[in-house]
This record gives structure tokens, C-alpha cells and sequence, in this order.
């Protein structure tokens, strides 16, 4: 089988370029600031928590038309703004956010350069992220969900009801008022909306809304009548 990558929907197989997994398998640095402390043995360790970005790099190859094909995947890749959905046929339950770092140095060979070997490199996100906590998890009643990871997660929850009511998840609380159909509220940047109208003045948190590790209680009340929550799953 010959491998592939795809970046942002899009396959490097359809550039004629496969790819070597051989250097997807390493895990991010913790993010941690060390002090040295006048009189006292060893550094002093802050944990900042979470994780540094992590290169990616994806030793590649194409076996003929080589300059078309590879102008063509430059040219795309280097047209994307910030980070895109990266994924490889190593990893087929994992997916990165990945921004496409630098132009490769082409070893060509064959007849008119048309075959070489190169390496894409790309700038990622720490996590990740299963494909497995895209699925969300549909509640009428409180329940609870499992978080089967080592790592706290920021889900995506979409609310239904009218009026007035609250969501609790683990020891934190959402309070949410003028609710009308339905109403998304994204965990990860604490913002709320309801297609493109702005709602961050109907809702207010306790704290950040994280499923931990382990069993995490659901909750909901007043004139919200269901939930759709959407994990996020991640590992390093």
C-alpha cells in the first residue's frame, strides 16, 4: 500500500505524492518554565499546562512528473491561511490541525528530474484529536459520558429549548437565558452563538467546561429540553 496525507479535504495521492510515516509517531514538550531559586538545589518547575506545538515532518516522494505535480501541492498548500485538518493513512482514527511550514528541498532523479524525494514538514497543533470525539453525544435526561483519554477535553455543546436554564457538566455550570430553538456553544474559545447572531450575553460560566478524565455528570434544567454534546477527544 502507498501511502498518503491529507490536507485540508485534500490528498496528496491526487498530487501523485506518497509518503513515508516513519517520523508521525513522536509525542509534544509539555510546556514548562524552569527558574533557578539562590540557596536551593535544582529548578524550580512551573507548569504552564498544556503543550507545545509539534513539527511533523513526512518523508515523501514522487515517481514521475515531478515538476508539475509538485508546483501543484505548493502552490495549494501554500494558499491555506492558519491551521487545516492533517491526516495520514498511518493514523486512520487521529487527526492533527496542521499548518504547512516550509518548501521542500527536492532530491530529483530520473530521467529530466522526473522523479525525487522530499520532505513536508508541517507546524501542529499537540493534540491528537480522535476522530471518535467528533460524534456527539445526544441527552433528553442527565447521564453521563466517559472520557476513556488521559486528557481533559473542551467540548461543543449544542443546547435546545426556550428561556431560561442551566447545563452542568462535572462541577461547572452554564447559565444560559433567552434561549430560543437552540443555541452552540463552543467550550474551547467560551463562545456561544446561534447561526451567525452573537450570544455571549445570554450565557455566563462558572469556570472553564472540561470533561475530565474518567466519568464526567451531565446535567441540564429549567426550559432547556435537550443536549448535544460533542467530546473533542485528544491524545498526545
Amino acid at each position: 500500500m502507498r501511502h498518503y496525507l491529507t490536507f485540508n479535504g485534500r490528498s496528496t495521492h491526487e498530487f501523485g505524492i506518497f509518503i513515508s510515516g516513519e517520523s508521525t509517531y513522536s509525542a509534544p514538550e509539555r510546556n514548562v518554565l524552569s527558574q533557578e531559586v539562590a540557596g536551593r538545589n535544582g529548578s524550580l518547575l512551573i507548569d504552564m499546562g498544556n503543550f507545545k506545538n509539534i513539527s511533523v515532518k513526512y518523508p515523501s516522494y514522487i515517481v514521475e512528473d515531478l515538476p508539475s505535480r509538485i508546483r501543484d501541492f505548493l502552490n495549494y498548500a501554500g494558499s491555506l491561511i492558519g491551521y487545516q485538518r492533517l491526516e495520514d493513512t498511518y493514523h486512520p482514527y487521529e487527526f492533527r490541525m496542521a499548518r504547512f511550514k516550509t518548501n521542500p528541498s527536492i532530491d530529483t532523479a530520473g530521467y529530466m528530474n522526473r522523479s525525487g524525494k522530499f520532505t513536508l514538514d508541517f507546524d501542529c497543533k499537540p493534540q491528537r484529536f480522535l476522530k471518535s470525539g467528533e460524534e456527539a453525544v445526544e441527552l433528553s435526561a442527565a447521564g453521563i459520558i466517559l472520557n476513556r483519554t488521559n486528557f481533559p477535553s473542551k467540548p461543543f455543546i449544542k443546547v435546545y429549548g426556550t428561556g431560561t436554564g442551566s447545563v452542568g457538566v462535572g462541577s461547572e455550570t452554564i447559565s444560559i437565558t433567552n434561549l430560543n430553538g437552540y443555541m452552540d456553544i463552543d467550550c474551547e474559545i467560551m463562545d456561544a452563538y446561534k447561526g451567525a447572531v452573537n450570544c455571549n450575553s445570554y450565557v455566563s460560566f462558572t469556570d472553564d467546561i472540561v470533561l475530565h478524565p474518567g466519568d464526567n455528570n451531565i446535567s441540564f434544567n429549567g426550559g432547556i429540553t435537550s443536549i448535544e454534546i460533542t467530546p473533542r477527544w485528544y491524545i498526545i
